[in-house]
């Protein structure tokens, strides 16, 4: 299942994270979000993220 938490501090910082998604396919899931909470201050990308790279990659040099 795909989700997306918003984790808001006790200080009013806020934390995406997204579950279910591979590759930037949670990027652009998340981008609307991201807009309307404002500047991004620090990005950091999950192992789903870059086991879904690893697979296209491999993919492409099979074909």
């Amino acid at each position: 299942m795909k989700t997306i938490e918003i984790i808001v501090s006790p200080k009013g910082e806020t934390r995406l994270e997204t579950k279910g998604y591979s590759g930037a396919e949670c990027q652009d899931a998340s981008r609307f979000l991201e807009q309307a909470l404002g500047k991004r201050t620090k990005e950091q990308l999950t192992s789903e993220f870059h086991t879904s790279q690893t697979q296209h990659q491999n993919t492409q040099q099979e074909t």
